[in-house]
């Protein structure tokens, strides 16, 4: 009786393990993506996947040979275990519990997996007791079998951990469901773009009619269209933009050096700022300090700025220039974009060629550095200086980080190149958005947007309930699910 029960339950293995193997190699394309997604195991998805594989054709080999069955069934058993304490992990300890794995099992959720994992290893335990007749030897291989399968499965655990958020070699963990349930409003147009929100409503401006103001309501309702009035019309503007901070909004171009100050529900606006050079990328920190980019006197070289207003009429210029990296040009190689969290006042510069970004507070300190988890740390740019002293990008150059949004602690960063494992599918219908705790440098997760084009895809906007996205002509809300 006790040899037709170590019979069955080493012909029932080796039916699991054969079926589960040759089901991961099938699909095998499917089964190291899901690794990757592995909320526990990320960083080793591309060993693990070969690994695991060949682990379970060896063991089924090894319980089919009587010489080799003892061998075959305490692997069985240790491998059942590291199984169980993985899902376990999913469960108690992991950021978020992904789809169930396919094949014979494909109907259970996490839990009847756990459950049945647990009874499958007694199973296969008590098959041991009854094979081995050396009882010494069962409880001492048992034991250290049980303590080395947990504590491999542990070990694993904790230094993928460290691995994707501190030194990820460009493996994403993708989150389902972190937004959800959009809702789409039809703008008419293809220039709107994001100045804030205040409390419940989106304030949106145009860059075809730069001084135009359209109010829209929480639940993606028109509210209203107002002509912001600013004084000096007489200037040539050619890069008006709107920006809100709580209920004041400012009007800046660069291009002419003014920036504009008025508090909602008056579109009338006063000076703030004139003939302090040439900007870029203006963006207000407080009611009194702006940030920008401009270029240092005779190098032409990018840095970074800030307008302080003292007493309501003073203006005055901090310039950091060690802020920016000179790795090319010192143009090109360090444009980026400034995000600012009004949660924590801090500041976010990100590098649109480098992986890269920096916080800084309200007076342009530098906090930190910390990196996206792609693997260019050496903007890819190539200039040229035409005859006129001009100089431009020779040839096109590989985009890392494109938009970003600081919120809350969090940096969310639409990035446009493909990580590993990643299918062709998921980058041509959709944008992925990585998101980083930016005060400590680390890579939390990352979620995919769908989109019918990506060349249409303009910008986003984060709150606490929503994200925004604009594109082509129109603006989509989502829930945020996750924060």
């Amino acid at each position: 009786m006790k040899a037709k029960y170590v019979l069955i339950i080493s012909y029932f293995y080796i039916l699991l393990f054969v079926y589960a193997a040759i089901s991961k190699l099938i699909t095998f394309e499917a089964f190291q993506v899901q690794l990757t997604q592995s909320p526990l195991l990320s960083a080793y998805a591309n060993i693990i996947a070969y690994l695991v594989i060949i682990v379970e054709l060896v063991i089924a080999l090894l319980l089919s040979l009587k010489q080799t069955k003892t061998l075959g069934l305490y692997l069985s058993y240790g491998l059942m275990v590291a199984f169980t304490i993985y899902i376990y992990l999913i469960l108690n300890y992991s950021d978020f519990i992904p789809c169930s794995c396919g094949g014979i099992l494909e109907k259970m959720g996490w839990t009847e997996h756990l459950w049945f994992n647990i009874i499958v290893s007694l199973l296969v335990l008590v098959a041991l007791f009854f094979h081995d007749q050396k009882r010494k030897r069962f409880y001492l291989v048992s034991i250290l079998t049980t303590i080395i399968s947990s504590l491999l499965v542990i070990l694993l655990f904790l230094s993928s951990e460290h691995i994707i958020k501190k030194e990820n070699p460009f493996i994403r963990r993708y989150l389902p469901h972190v937004i959800d349930y959009p809702k789409v409003k039809d703008l008419g147009f293809n220039s709107f773009y994001f100045a804030g929100v205040n409390a419940d409503t989106i304030y949106l401006g145009n860059t075809t009619a730069p001084l135009l103001l359209t109010s829209i309501t929480e639940d993606m309702q028109f509210q209203d269209e107002k002509i912001v009035e600013i004084p000096q019309m007489n200037l040539n503007y050619t890069d008006i933009k709107l920006q809100f901070l709580d209920s004041l909004f400012f009007v800046s171009d660069g291009t002419v050096s003014r920036v504009f100050k008025g508090i909602l529900p008056d579109v009338k606006t006063k000076v703030i700022i004139e003939d302090k050079g040439k900007f870029t990328k203006a963006k207000a920190l407080s009611n009194n300090k702006i940030a920008f980019i401009g270029q240092l006197v005779g190098s032409n070289q990018s840095v970074l700025g800030l307008f302080e207003i003292v007493n309501d009429s003073i203006v005055q210029t901090k310039i950091n220039s060690d802020f920016l990296e000179k790795q090319v040009d010192g143009v090109f190689d360090v444009d980026g974009n400034l995000s600012f969290d009004t949660k924590t006042s801090l500041g976010v510069y990100t590098y649109n060629y480098r992986n890269e970004f920096l916080v800084f507070d309200s007076d342009l300190s530098l906090i930190s550095r910390g990196n996206t988890i792609d693997t260019i740390s050496k903007a890819q740019v190539k200039v040229i200086q035409l005859k006129d002293g001009t100089v431009k990008m020779s040839s096109p150059s590989n985009f890392v980080n494109s938009k970003q949004f600081a919120y809350n602690g969090d940096l969310f960063n639409h990035s446009k190149l493909k990580g590993k494992n990643e299918s062709k599918s998921l980058w041509d219908e959709s944008i992925v958005i990585d998101v980083y705790d930016y005060q400590s440098a680390i890579y939390r997760y990352s979620f995919s947007i769908p989109i019918k084009d990506k060349k249409l895809f303009r910008d986003f906007w984060v709150t606490d309930q929503y994200f925004y996205i604009l594109a082509d002509k129109e603006l989509i809300q989502y829930r945020r699910m996750r924060k």
